[in-house]
């Protein structure tokens, strides 16, 4: 085996074999609906959860946060309307029963018809209303479970409350000396007050890319499957929606081919791909026929399958793309390049709907992960910001000696404690305070704790709670008042001096020269009882052996960890001690959906084990410098570590890619850039975590592919690909955040262990609020 085939092996083993779906761009939405312009708000399924109910409460709540907006008044003028509502579907209606029950004067506008997205399903189709226990707080309610009778059942609804909807394409909006003005094709423009834009993902189609896909008889909808009884169909796409077309025109009859550019069904509901399966394999099978109601599960066609009807077929054509459609023909191509052509009668196109983004950009309001002039901006002053910051933290840069050349801050704090007092302690603290690395940690400190308290009001879950907390007193306890102020004072008060505590403080805190002659201890190596090895490499790079701290490194890499992440994966230490796993939990809480997914990012994860490799390496030198024929490499060794070589590990790897790196993208690539990509010790429990108990468990039946576990996902995982599946996510790259499970808006989700036979073992903190509810 050649080296490269062996490097691809690994990485496939430990990156690249998981899943690697995109998350879907969408407006960039807050609590209620809000947007990047004041007073504009949207709802519905645009918010990232494409259930009805969850549609009608984004309505309800953008209606409250207006009437709560101090800012608001009613209008008084007959040619402005209090709230504009773009789109008359659920969360459109549901926007204005809310504003008719306000009192507040309102307009609908709606570009094809009302209920349009609902009225589009197939005849008969099922209508999933989860979570089955929420009751929407206002607007409009649903219990019926078929789309017909749930139309009537909305469209009763709308009439009780006297919702009139007005026929109208809006193109654009914009905001005129504080009053909004919609634009209309063809039409007067209209103002309001507030706009609430509520126009879903109806209409805008994906599109093949192929010849033909504009005929006359190429769709994108499914309405009545018994039209096409006894043709040839042609159904491209792997979601619910085709798969619910070839089941319901198969059931009726048709002869169906269902073509799928990947290698098997990842995104549909199970029992969706149960149903294509037992037709293809047996096209006899009962997922046509009529059962009792109260046995039936139901296909889009099952109620209109009678027996009379010819018999159909699905056949299944994976790993296909097509290349060309003709008035009679389909041509598709296999993925070895070959061609195939098909007799098709009609064609239906059913690859999913995008988000209306060119309205949403003409109106001016954020799309995720889009940039724009000023965030390049924005990014490059941070940029250049923490650039300065770390430089300025490190004791050998120009920026550093610049400020201590100068006396300026922090290298004139002592002079002014000293002019307070003359106690030795506080001359002590003077000290500590004299180092800029003191002021970066204590505002660590403060941001970790008060934006960790943000996230325990936001997620309210007893899960974030406590790991919140552990990860704030980790930061303060050990990670900055240990080597910043209490070992510090210990010195100052003798206890080093002599004794027991002498001999281990000489290993653990050797004494050195300071800049001005006199003699003190190295505490800052107390950052090695949480940094372990190798994301903390200087207590063992060091001129004089520490064989304590050697043994506490290797006792914390090769025997805790391992020990931890095997129970409860790598988020044990990434997501519950770790201070870069507190900064990105709690400061990084609200961008944690801007990391990016997809192959070509898993393939990035291998950086970190590049720095792996060289961390052992450079442990390996050092280590091989302590026999006496080979005393040179310690020169070596030493120089490749130390922060006064441009070139060497301690500049390229902690002060670049840790400190500058990776707080520089926390607002443009979420908190986890370092975490995920390039740290050493992450790198080392990802091989940990592949032979982990650790797993995030779903209940398949509860799946809705919503994508939402797989978007908030800061480590890039496409949790969604397991969940749907049923199957226990062990993606190594987990630091068990819990925003998936805390944010799945049906409680699929859940964390747990693999027990030895095949049993799953449920974590004792809930972190899924559905779930809290359901229990």
């Amino acid at each position: 085996m050649s080296l490269a085939q062996a490097y691809s092996r690994y990485t496939n083993w430990l990156h690249t074999r998981w899943p690697a779906g995109t998350a879907e761009k969408l407006p960039e939405v807050g609590e209620s609906g809000t947007t990047n312009i004041p007073g504009v708000y949207v709802v519905g399924d645009l918010t990232g959860v494409p259930l009805l109910k969850f549609s009608a409460e984004t309505a309800t709540k953008a209606i409250q946060h207006i009437l709560q907006d101090a800012s608001f008044s009613k209008s008084d003028n007959n040619e402005i309307v209090d709230i504009a509502i773009i789109g008359g579907g659920v969360s459109g209606i549901s926007a204005a029963i809310e504003a008719a029950k306000a009192k507040l004067s309102y307009a609908v506008f709606e570009a094809s018809e009302t209920f349009s997205t609902v009225a589009n399903f197939p005849k008969g189709k099922p209508i999933y209303t989860y979570p089955t226990d929420m009751e929407p707080s206002g607007g409009l309610h649903f219990h019926a479970d078929v789309k017909e009778k749930l139309l009537e059942e909305m469209e009763e609804q709308r009439q009780k409350h006297s919702i009139e909807v007005t026929r109208s394409r809006i193109e654009n909006i914009k905001r005129e000396k504080g009053v909004f003005s919609l634009t209309r094709k063809h039409e007067s423009t209209v103002k309001a007050q507030r706009v609430i834009v509520a126009i879903g993902r109806s209409g805008n189609f994906r599109k093949l890319g192929c010849r033909g896909e504009n005929l006359d008889h190429v769709y994108n909808r499914l309405h009545d499957p018994k039209e096409f009884g006894g043709k040839n169909v042609v159904v491209v796409g792997g979601g619910d929606s085709a798969l619910e077309a070839a089941v319901a025109i198969a059931c009726c009859g048709g002869h169906v081919t269902l073509s799928y550019r990947s290698k098997e069904f990842t995104r549909p509901k199970p029992e969706n791909i149960d149903k294509v399966q037992n037709l293809v394999e047996n096209p006899s099978c009962d997922v046509c026929v009529e059962k009792p109601s109260s046995e039936r599960v139901t296909t889009s066609a099952s109620s209109l399958m009678r027996g009379d009807n010819p018999p159909g077929s699905l056949t299944l054509k994976m790993e296909t793309s097509v290349e060309e459609i003709t008035e009679n023909d389909v041509t598709i191509k296999n993925a070895d390049g070959t061609t195939e052509t098909l007799k098709c009668d009609v064609v239906f196109s059913m690859i999913g709907r995008e988000a209306p983004l060119d309205f949403f950009r003409r109106s001016g309001i954020n799309i995720t992960g889009e940039w724009r002039g000023s965030t390049k901006v924005s990014f490059v002053l941070f940029f250049l910001f923490c650039t300065f910051l770390y430089h300025w933290k490190s004791s050998s840069s120009w920026v550093y000696n610049l400020f201590k050349s100068n006396n300026l801050f922090p290298f004139n704090v002592p002079e002014f404690v000293g002019s307070l007092s003359s106690s030795p302690y506080m001359e002590t603290i003077a000290i500590s305070m004299k180092s800029p690395g003191f002021y970066i940690t204590l505002a660590y400190c403060i941001v970790v704790t008060v934006f960790g308290f943000k996230r325990i009001r936001r997620r309210k879950t007893p899960y974030v709670k406590v790991q919140t907390i552990t990860l704030i007193v980790i930061q303060i306890l050990p990670l900055f008042l240990l080597p910043e102020i209490i070992l510090p004072l210990m010195g100052t008060a003798g206890y080093f001096d002599a004794g027991w505590l002498k001999s281990i403080a000489d290993q653990l805190f050797p004494l050195v020269n300071s800049d001005g002659g006199e003699h003190i201890r190295e505490y800052w190596r107390a950052y090695g009882f949480i940094f372990a090895w190798p994301l903390f490499i200087y207590n063992l790079m060091t001129w004089n052996t520490l064989w304590l701290w050697f043994a506490i490194s290797m006792i914390q890499t090769f025997v805790f960890i391992p020990l931890i992440v095997w129970k409860w994966g790598k988020g044990a230490y990434c997501g519950w001690i770790c201070s870069c796993g507190a900064l990105a939990e709690t400061l990084g809480d609200t961008h944690r959906h801007k990391m990016p997914h997809g192959p070509k990012w898993n393939r990035l994860n291998m950086v970190g084990q590049v720095i792996l490799w060289i961390a052992f390496a450079l442990l390996l030198l050092r280590l091989l410098s302590e026999i006496p024929p080979l005393w040179f490499l310690k020169n070596i060794s030493m120089m490749l570590v130390s922060n006064s070589f441009n070139i060497s590990y301690y500049y390229i790897v902690d002060l670049f890619l840790a400190g500058i790196v990776g707080i520089a993208m926390y607002f443009w690539f979420s908190g986890r850039v370092w975490c995920r990509f390039a740290c050493p010790l992450a790198a080392l429990m990802h091989i940990y975590a592949r032979f982990s108990k650790f797993r995030i468990f779903s209940e398949k039946s509860k799946c809705i592919s919503c994508n939402v576990c797989t978007s908030v996902c800061h480590q890039g995982i496409d949790i969604m690909n397991f969940a749907n599946k049923g199957l226990p996510m062990e993606d190594p790259e987990c630091v068990r955040c819990s925003a998936c499970v805390q944010q799945c808006p049906t409680g699929t989700l859940s964390f747990g262990e693999l027990g030895k036979n095949g049993e799953i073992l449920k974590g004792w903190l809930q972190a899924s609020p559905v779930q809290m509810k359901e229990k």
